[in-house]
């Protein structure tokens, strides 16, 4: 595979590059995603542009493969980090720029759970398109989503369950949100491998999201309507 060895990205055009920066995400190269953002900056790529076109594109491949079982977990966490290499070049410029804020999210896994991956890619594709994400990590109690809440005052609540055993827990939490009066404040969406819409629907939350390409749609919609309603 010498032949591959030999692309200098400098020398692609911009179409090129992005495919380019596609592949490299996939395959997990940090190095080669941070020196494929800062040659679109040199060439005067708006930073939003960057990361949508070039970083969530990217990972919207990586997501989908995740999803289809072409891609496991290692892979995955490769992409992620390789992402995060071109989102910390981006991340100050992005501020300064004043690039269209999505809106926020305070994520976690619940109670008993000690799963992160697939919160850890939410959270990812969530800040690359855009949002704004607090991850409070795993195992967590009502309280710490409760916390998280008061002081972050997000749009957005995600909790994540990968064990049939600890899928309940997500209606504590929202049938506490809802004794306290504060379950309209929020969109709540849940995610895991062993819940479904039935399940979502079951215990009160706004949307089941069965992947972090679909929690970014989903999360998106939900924000615009209520950005509409409040508008209204």
């Amino acid at each position: 595979m010498s032949e591959e060895e030999d692309i200098i990205l400098s020398e692609l055009d911009d179409e090129e590059l992005v495919q380019q920066m596609f592949d490299d995400l996939y395959d997990g190269l940090k190095e080669e995603i941070e020196e494929g953002v800062n040659i679109l900056l040199e060439r005067g790529w708006a930073p939003y542009k960057i990361l949508t076109e070039a970083l969530v594109g990217g990972m919207t491949i990586v997501g989908a493969d995740f999803r289809d079982g072409i891609l496991f977990v290692p892979e995955v966490l490769l992409a992620a980090n390789a992402m995060k290499g071109g989102m910390t070049i981006l991340k100050p410029l992005l501020a300064e720029t004043g690039a269209p804020r999505m809106g926020s999210m305070v994520i976690g896994t619940v109670k008993g759970d000690i799963h992160d991956i697939g919160k850890n890619l939410v959270s990812m594709m969530m800040e690359g398109a855009g949002f704004e994400v607090v991850d409070i990590g795993i195992n967590n109690p009502v309280e710490n989503y409760l916390e998280a809440l008061e002081e972050h005052k997000p749009d957005i609540l995600g909790m994540s369950a990968l064990l049939t055993t600890t899928m309940p827990y997500m209606k504590v939490v929202i049938d506490t949100m809802i004794e306290q009066g504060k379950r309209d404040d929020y969109i709540v969406l849940v995610g895991g491998a062993p819940l479904n819409e039935e399940f979502g629907k079951a215990i009160g939350a706004d949307a089941y999201c069965r992947d972090a390409a679909v929690a970014v749609e989903t999360a998106k919609e939900y924000v615009a309507r209520k950005h509409n309603a409040m508008n209204a």
